[in-house]
């Protein structure tokens, strides 16, 4: 690993652990301002006090939120772009470029691919490309994978989630996130045949705050090295707190019994 690479890895992963706890926010480009994330910077310092390690946003949020006072975190730059206007909402278009990234000060990039989906090619061919420029200027990359064809019967299914995993590490990224399959005897087959870190979705928004643990100490005992949970974090009536609840499973090795403390 380039050493350029390896400090950024170090400003998204914890040192010490090896896991990390990521707060998406780039939904804005394909659902608008929804809450939680209608004052980025403001939502960025909730999370960061609550322990994230790191936050994903569109290029042009940077200058808006983050950095700008408060609590130190990672900053990861999100390519990827759809609308839910468009009537092609799972096909993913790149929007920005590693050499930006770089000008921006990211730690990190993101991709998103769609298996399954009817310009899934066009989605590889672009990881493909974000890859090689990845490798030249030793920037991290995390890939979001998930199966959205029309023709995907179950993409929680455990075959289909493990073969999302494997394609991103066998096209360079580092770190992979991927749908949870509900428990980790099944989630377990998806880290056992992936040799990069493996993060999971935090999904819709869930109905509990045990649910969200619970899905996170289930992934953590499945070897999963961390999170990638957005809405389920930003949109929680105390960010900070449900973030902290997180880290302690990630970090610390709690239960999800146990977390639920740093809620009360």
């Amino acid at each position: 690993m380039k050493i350029g690479k390896a400090i950024r890895m170090e400003r998204i992963l914890n040192r010490e652990t090896g896991n990390t706890v990521i707060i998406p926010m780039d939904h804005g480009v394909s659902m608008g301002p929804i809450p939680g994330i209608i004052d980025i910077r403001e939502s960025i310092d909730r999370v960061a006090n609550g322990g994230a390690n790191a936050v994903i946003i569109h290029k042009g949020l940077v200058r808006h939120g983050h950095r700008k006072g408060g609590k130190d975190v990672g900053l990861i730059l999100h390519m990827s772009a759809s609308t839910s206007l468009s009537p092609k909402p799972n096909t993913k278009v790149l929007v920005c470029t590693v050499e930006e990234a770089i000008k921006l000060g990211a730690d990190g990039v993101s991709i998103h691919v769609n298996l399954g989906d009817i310009n899934e090619d066009k989605m590889l061919e672009d990881f493909g490309r974000v890859s090689e420029s990845c490798l030249e200027w030793g920037m991290p990359l995390i890939a979001m994978m998930y199966a959205r064809g029309e023709h995907i019967k179950d993409q929680f299914d455990p075959e289909v989630v493990a073969h999302c995993a494997r394609v991103a590490a066998e096209l360079g990224a580092d770190i992979v996130k991927v749908a949870y399959t509900g428990d980790p005897e099944s989630f377990r087959k998806v880290t056992e045949g992936c040799p990069i870190p493996v993060v999971i979705a935090g999904g819709p928004k869930m109905d509990s705050d045990m649910e969200i643990l619970e899905m996170v100490e289930g992934a953590m005992k499945a070897g999963a090295k961390g999170v990638s949970i957005g809405r389920n974090a930003f949109q929680h009536e105390n960010p900070e707190k449900i973030v902290k609840a997180i880290a302690a499973i990630v970090h610390e090795g709690k239960s999800a019994k146990e977390a639920a403390e740093y809620l009360k």
